[in-house]
């Protein structure tokens, strides 16, 4: 066998790992930039609306979501954005997600509420 092994198939097998920084240099998980670490998208402040069908089999769910309310204010908002689209939906998480692609009724409810969202 060869000393560079370090996996195997074989079930005996007990190879030894490279040492610290034989690989290259040591990375560090501090963030900062060009370090590895969890990528993470850039989401837009402020309520966004947005289109999604990853997950859902191919159908589209309007979502809403960077609403300044919480609560009962949340519900009461995404029972009138579900009326103004005339589609069922539901508030999950202070995101609403209304059934089907409805991006520009939400934006205009909104808009006439006084809401400024972007479209993403």
């Amino acid at each position: 066998m060869s000393d560079d092994l370090v996996w195997s198939t074989d079930p005996s097998f007990r190879g030894k790992l490279p040492q610290k920084g034989a690989m290259g240099s040591s990375r560090s998980r501090t963030g900062s930039p060009g370090s590895e670490g969890p990528v993470r998208k850039h989401l837009p402040k402020g309520p966004c609306v947005s289109l999604e069908t990853s997950g859902r089999n191919g159908k589209g769910v309007t979502l809403v979501t960077g609403l300044p309310f919480s609560g009962a204010a949340l519900e009461e908002l995404g029972k009138t954005l579900r009326q103004a689209c005339g589609s069922g939906g539901t508030v999950k998480d202070c995101i609403v997600e209304i059934q089907g692609d409805h991006r520009e009724k939400v934006q205009a409810a909104l808009a006439k509420k006084g809401i400024q969202a972007r479209r993403i």
